[in-house]
């Protein structure tokens, strides 16, 4: 049995962690635009979250989200490699998706890249399903799958 994942809210010593993270589990192939700016942002802006699970060696994921009114978009989300199918991924997700119920949120949108097997595969079995396909979605180059997951019984 796994020792239960420690999440928290992200901090300002965490940025370049989450920019490097991004940088490498996600974007690669692409232009990085996930900087530690950008992750600063994210971190002052009232209606985004950003949570991470860390441990004494590093970062073990991540997850930033915006809340709207209806909906919340999972923006950018990541798990070390290291740390993969260790219930870090579902926690980080369960713990933005509480957020955003409490916060009367119906429904979470997010994108993947379409050839991204594993991502698919993990954002199914979470209650995630495919909306569309979406050609050359990521700076032209490559396509994306746009995901969607109703919160509330009986939406959607």
């Amino acid at each position: 049995m796994s020792s239960p994942v420690e999440l928290r809210l992200a901090t300002a010593g965490d940025v370049s962690d989450i920019a490097a993270l991004s940088r490498d589990a996600i974007e690669q192939g692409l232009p990085w635009r996930w900087t530690a700016e950008r992750v600063r942002r994210c971190l002052r802006d009232a209606a985004t979250n950003v949570v991470v699970s860390r441990d004494a060696e590093r970062l073990r994921g991540f997850g930033i989200m915006r809340y709207g009114d209806e909906d919340a978009h999972l923006l950018l989300f990541a798990v070390h490699p290291a740390c993969r199918r260790h219930g870090v991924g579902s926690a980080v997700l369960d713990w933005l998706e509480a957020v955003a119920r409490t916060a009367g949120v119906q429904r979470v949108l997010l994108e993947c890249r379409r050839d991204n097997e594993a991502a698919r595969h993990f954002y199914n079995a979470q209650g995630y399903h495919e909306r569309v396909i979406v050609r050359r979605m990521y700076e032209g180059i490559e396509d994306g799958i746009r995901l969607e997951k109703w919160l509330r019984a009986g939406a959607g």
